[in-house]
């Protein structure tokens, strides 16, 4: 897997994720639109972990910086 997500998007990616599941924990979302988002916050923290995302390759996008 060739890296396509930079530093900024992985920021990003992950403060979402943080925020998704902190208004989980603290109870402000609940029921189907919870586990969306639960959902939606995983993917995104493991998408930054990994600095690969497949909606990215399939777009052509690329926030990583050419070296």
């Amino acid at each position: 897997m060739k890296k396509n997500i930079g530093p900024t998007d992985k920021i990003i990616r992950i403060v979402i994720a943080v925020i998704i599941m902190a208004l989980y924990y603290f109870g402000k979302i609940s029921d189907t639109t919870a586990m969306v988002l639960l959902v939606i916050g995983i993917v995104l923290l493991l998408t930054s972990l990994i600095n690969f995302c497949p909606l990215y390759r399939i777009i052509g996008v690329n926030t990583c910086k050419k070296k």
